[in-house]
Order: C-alpha cells, then sequence, then structure tokens
C-alpha cells in the first residue's frame, strides 16, 4: 500500500510517499515546489518526480492521497473527502484563511487528476477531543457556543506524533501506544503507573504549545481558529476582543480589512517593523535593533506562559520537548525559554542544547528533575498512518 501525503500551502506543495507492509511504514520519497500557481501543473511534476525516482509509475498505484486538512464546520476525525466535507471546509474558510482555501483547491485540483484514487483528511482539530469541556469552553451565550464558538486546538498531527515518541523515549511503550490509538479507541483510564506528564512546544512560522497527560492532550494554546494563541509569523495570536472593536471604530475599519491586518499584517511582522522570518529577527536583534529584540521578547514570554499554564494544570512535567523548525533549530530560542525554570524542575545543558541543531535529542542537564527535549516533527506519518488505518477498516467492512 502507497499513501501520498500532500501538504499543500497558498503558493506551495510539498509531499511525502510512504510504503506501508506488514513490518510498518517506509517513507520512500519526500519532496515539494514553491511558487506554485498552479495546483494541476505541481501535482504533473510531483509525478514526474515519483515516476523519475522508481517509486510509482502512475498515480493508480496509490492507495489514497492523505492531507493534513485544519478545520471543518461539524467535521472532524480522520475521513474521505468529498463535495460535503469541502463544502464543510469552505464554510470555515474566514477561520482559517490562509490554510482552508488552498487545501480547498488543491483537493479538488487531485481529485481531477486521479478520480479513482480516495482522498483522505486528518484534521488538526481531531487530537483535541478528548480536551476536557472546562477547557474547551469559552463563557459566552449558549447560542455561541451552538455556532461553534469554542476551543479547537491545532498542530494535532505534530503534537499526536510527540506524544507517542516522547512517550518512548521516556520508556513508556504503554503510552506510546495508547497516544498511537487516540483515533480508534477512546483513552481509558492509566493504572498501576506513574502519571506521563509531557508539554510539546511546535515552535514554526506557525506555533502553539500542548500539555500532554498519559498521551492525550489536556489544552493547546490554539483557540477557536488559528489566529490565536503565541504570535505567529504575520499573524496576531490572543487578542482582547474589545481591543478589536475599539480600533475597529477608532480607525472606521470594515471587517475585511481588520481581517486583513490580523491574519496578514501583525504578529511577529508587527512586532519587528515587518520581518516574518524568525532568522531575520534575530539578526536584527543581534545587530541592536531594539523592535526585533522585542518581537523575540515576546515570543519567549507567551511561549513561557503557556509551559507555565499547562505545568500547574499537569502538577509538575516529567520532559518539555521542543519540535517545529524554530525549535528543531535555534537553540538560543530554547535557551531563553528555559531560563530560570529551575524551581520548575527544567534545567537545560548549555553544551548538550547548542549542539542539537535539527535532529533528535535530549538537552537537559543531568540534574534537571524534568526531561529536556528536541524531536523533529513527523506529521505526515501520523496523516500516513491514520489514513491507512481509515482504508483498512473501510476493506474490513
Amino acid at each position: 500500500m502507497k499513501i501520498l501525503v500532500a501538504n499543500l500551502g497558498s503558493t506551495s506543495l510539498k509531499h511525502s510517499l510512504f510504503r506501508f507492509a506488514d513490518n510498518g511504514a517506509e517513507l520512500l520519497a519526500r519532496g515539494g515546489f514553491e511558487r506554485v500557481t498552479d495546483y494541476s501543473d505541481a501535482i504533473d511534476r510531483c509525478l514526474a518526480e515519483l515516476r523519475e525516482q522508481g517509486h510509482v509509475g502512475s498515480f493508480d498505484e496509490l492507495s489514497a492521497v492523505a492531507f493534513k486538512t485544519i478545520m471543518a464546520k461539524d467535521c472532524c476525525g480522520c475521513v474521505r473527502i468529498d463535495e460535503e466535507v469541502l463544502a464543510a471546509m469552505e464554510a470555515y474558510g474566514r477561520l482559517a484563511p490562509a490554510h482552508n482555501p488552498p487545501y480547498v483547491q488543491g483537493i479538488r485540483a487531485f481529485s481531477r487528476k486521479m478520480p479513482g484514487v480516495p482522498m483522505i483528511g486528518l484534521f488538526e482539530t481531531a487530537f483535541y477531543r478528548w480536551v476536557p469541556e472546562s477547557f474547551r469552553r469559552y463563557p459566552v451565550p449558549d447560542s455561541w457556543r451552538a455556532a461553534g464558538v469554542e476551543r479547537y486546538g491545532f498542530h494535532g498531527a505534530s503534537h499526536k506524533y510527540i506524544a507517542e515518541r516522547s512517550a518512548e523515549l521516556l520508556d513508556r511503550p504503554d503510552i506510546a501506544e495508547r497516544a498511537r490509538r487516540l483515533y480508534v479507541d477512546p483513552p481509558k483510564p492509566v493504572t498501576g503507573k506513574p502519571p506521563l506528564r509531557v508539554i510539546s512546544c511546535h515552535l514554526g512560522g506557525s506555533s502553539s504549545v500542548t500539555g500532554l497527560l498519559d498521551g492525550v492532550a489536556i489544552g493547546n494554546s490554539f483557540g477557536m481558529s488559528p489566529q490565536s494563541g503565541l504570535p505567529q509569523n504575520n499573524r496576531s495570536g490572543d487578542l482582547d476582543p474589545f481591543a478589536l472593536l475599539h480600533i475597529m471604530r477608532e480607525k472606521n475599519l470594515s471587517i475585511s480589512e481588520a481581517e486583513k491586518i490580523l491574519g496578514g499584517e501583525s504578529g511577529l511582522q508587527a512586532l519587528s517593523g515587518g520581518l516574518n522570518d524568525i532568522r531575520d529577527i534575530r539578526e536584527k536583534a543581534l545587530a541592536g535593533e531594539p523592535r526585533a529584540r522585542l518581537a523575540l521578547d515576546v515570543f519567549v514570554t507567551q511561549i513561557r506562559h503557556w509551559i507555565g499554564s499547562f505545568h500547574l494544570s499537569l502538577n509538575g512535567i516529567d520532559a518539555l520537548v521542543f519540535t517545529g523548525g524554530i525549535g528543531e533549530n535555534n537553540p538560543w530560542l530554547r535557551a531563553a525559554v528555559c531560563r530560570d525554570l529551575d524551581q520548575l524542575g527544567i534545567v537545560p545543558d548549555a553544551e548538550a542544547n547548542e549542539q542539537i541543531r535539527g535532529r533528535e535529542g535530549w538537552v537537559g542537564a543531568s540534574g534537571s528533575k524534568a526531561g529536556v527535549l528536541v524531536i523533529p516533527a513527523n506529521e505526515e506519518i501520523v496523516v500516513a498512518r491514520e489514513a491507512r488505518r481509515l482504508l483498512s477498516a473501510r476493506a474490513v467492512s
């Protein structure tokens, strides 16, 4: 069984091809294209590349194309994508304007190119279905809740992989298996062993923090939309709702104008004075640019805020994990986040931390009560596994 995982952006298409056999999954190929203006052309280039590498002769050899879909109205989990699901994604297009429109467009392009191949989506919100209602609910009228206003949580595939892999590294195979089967079985109570408490920090162009108890999410820094939570590269993150109402009246902004600013002209870009790549911001900060320094300080402060929140909810932690492009490749950021957290049991090892860039490793000091880990993100394997599980279940039924 071969499954192609496609990661779609507004101007990009990245792909990973997996082959499944009795002994598990094998990554056959990985690639991608930037500055995409026509998904149909990019799909043809993807197939040509896989054919040249000898992995796929035609798309008929694929069992499915799977997508890390973000959110949809009244739709969650791992599902076969049809027009009804696409309509549900379009219904929430304004909540995820940087994600849902390109996914809907790209999935339709894939469907036209290979009408006989199943399209499967694993929604990012699925990982948070077991979050306690006390965390999920906003204090708003019931009619708002009925209209879908609640905390959903995102980066589900990434944090799910961290739940699995961190449990393996902490010698808790029972929790790793529990996390692996979350989309199949409701989590049953863990008895006879101490709880496994992990805080996962996915830090990249889009960032979030999740608390994990025995492999299950207890909450996520995102709220109802991917525009919330931590400051994103060009999206605001958390903002007092009355601040938005105030500025709309003060500046006579329309809803569309406010959406454009919050979703594309805010976040680290607004704080730094126009930069949204953490590498550029860091370079300017080191050169003494105060706005760049402020952007980094706000980012680190918000990461620490959410670590503190989940640390309290979990009553301590066994491991703090950094993942995502920024989390994996920037020792200076990890050091800043972990600074003076010794009373929480988090003590980094400066030398070990400096040596870990883009690979898995322990960066905590020998006397650190909590482990400090870097685990490279692997969302694609989670999506591929769940797509395979869905196909197998349908075949049995």
